[in-house]
């Protein structure tokens, strides 16, 4: 196998199917492509219908090209992470790692055009977050959720509106961002810092107003993230928590418990918006992106400082937050159930709770003047029924 051939399979994996977002090859399956969720096989010419072990190593040594600096980490770490170019068509972040004595390969899509936040259907309080001056923002959900591409989509806004040097930290870059009214300095994990603790200590003398660390990974980088912050710069990053609260509790976490205290101090002086993201099946197909967000108010910092108590949680603040472009999971994925976009059973699937999303589902039906209930055939018998007429 020759590099041609090995553009060759990923060009046929991407044209297989629309929405296709991730390309897999894995030793004793065919190609393979995840399109709208599914992964689902892709057929070549010669047939390929089992990758074996020596077809899966070549095609992560080509993609990795040589990389001294790639190879030591795959052959230490078993994984490295990179960036592969095909042509001008495509983009993808790459990583590959050994499975079963093998070597497997999962290539990202990226998108080669910078997205907008009216272009990703972003929550229009996202047009605000742009104009914060310093601060912590944090983009959070599952790997795949579309963290990167939301805050690429802030960082957008910032460059046509903002003359600012912004540096960004990723592992790998996923867009490139153009010189417009902003000036940006792009650094790749492995090329032009070793760690995201570094990079970002770094950043602090590069004299930027934005920075962006693609992952809060560790203490270290959190501790430096909200010095950065509390120092007249917007810190944007991302981290895989499932909702507002959550994500504060990961980032305490992060500390020791007797530091804690002082920590939740920091957080209340730095943290501007917290946006959680999750990705739910779409009627007629494809996916839709569902979001939380949390701004900051006085209760919010009095949750940070106090932690949750009964009819102190996030959860509540932010459901009576919606004046101030705050919104829970619940009440977002209402809407799109609302607008048609998912079904009653996916809302129920991916809802924080499960009794408000029930009675917030049984509102909407009985707008629309559906039957709220199963229950139907209820009746008394004539002779209780005369009874209870004669009793009253």
């Amino acid at each position: 196998m020759k590099q041609p051939e090995i553009d060759y399979w990923i060009a046929s994996m991407l044209e297989a199917y629309d929405n296709v977002s991730d390309l897999n090859i894995t030793v004793d399956r065919p190609l393979q492509v995840e399109s709208s969720g599914r992964l689902v096989p892709v057929w070549v010419q010669p047939d390929i219908h089992e990758i074996t072990p020596f077809q899966a190593e070549v095609f992560a040594l080509n993609v990795i090209g040589g990389n001294k600096r790639l190879l030591k980490s795959l052959a230490t770490s078993g994984s490295c992470d990179l960036s592969y170019w095909l042509g001008k068509k495509a983009r993808f972040r790459v990583n590959a790692f050994s499975q079963k004595n093998n070597l497997s390969t999962v290539l990202r899509k990226l998108p080669t055009e910078i997205p907008t936040i009216a272009g990703l259907n972003l929550p229009p309080v996202m047009n605000k977050m742009s104009d914060e001056l310093n601060g912590l923002i944090l983009v959070t959900g599952a790997t795949g959720s579309g963290k990167s591409t939301t805050l690429a989509a802030l960082l957008n806004k910032i460059n046509h509106e903002r003359a600012v040097h912004a540096v960004t930290l990723e592992d790998p870059i996923e867009f490139v961002h153009p010189h417009l009214k902003s000036t940006f300095n792009q650094r790749e994990q492995g090329n032009d810092f070793d760690t995201f603790a570094n990079g970002l200590r770094a950043a602090l003398r590069q004299a930027p107003k934005v920075i962006l660390v693609g992952e809060m990974r560790d203490r270290e980088t959190m501790e430096i993230g909200l010095t950065a912050s509390e120092t007249g710069h917007l810190v944007l990053s991302t981290l895989h928590t499932v909702d507002a609260g959550s994500t504060i509790n990961r980032c305490l976490g992060m500390f020791e418990h007797d530091e804690q205290p002082q920590i939740r101090n920091r957080l209340v002086d730095t943290i501007r918006w917290i946006v959680c993201q999750r990705l739910l099946p779409k009627i007629g197909g494809g996916r839709v992106a569902a979001f939380e967000v949390m701004g900051t108010n006085l209760r919010v910092r009095e949750v940070i400082l106090n932690g949750e108590s009964e009819g102190k949680t996030y959860y509540e603040i932010i459901s009576d937050g919606t004046a101030m472009g705050m919104t829970t999971f619940d009440q977002y994925i209402l809407q799109l159930y609302e607008k048609g976009m998912v079904t009653e059973e996916t809302a129920l699937g991916y809802c924080s709770r499960r009794s408000a999303m029930g009675r917030g589902l049984d509102q909407i039906k009985s707008g629309r003047g559906v039957s709220t209930t199963g229950i139907t055939g209820l009746s008394m018998q004539e002779e209780e029924k005369s009874k209870y007429d004669a009793f009253s």
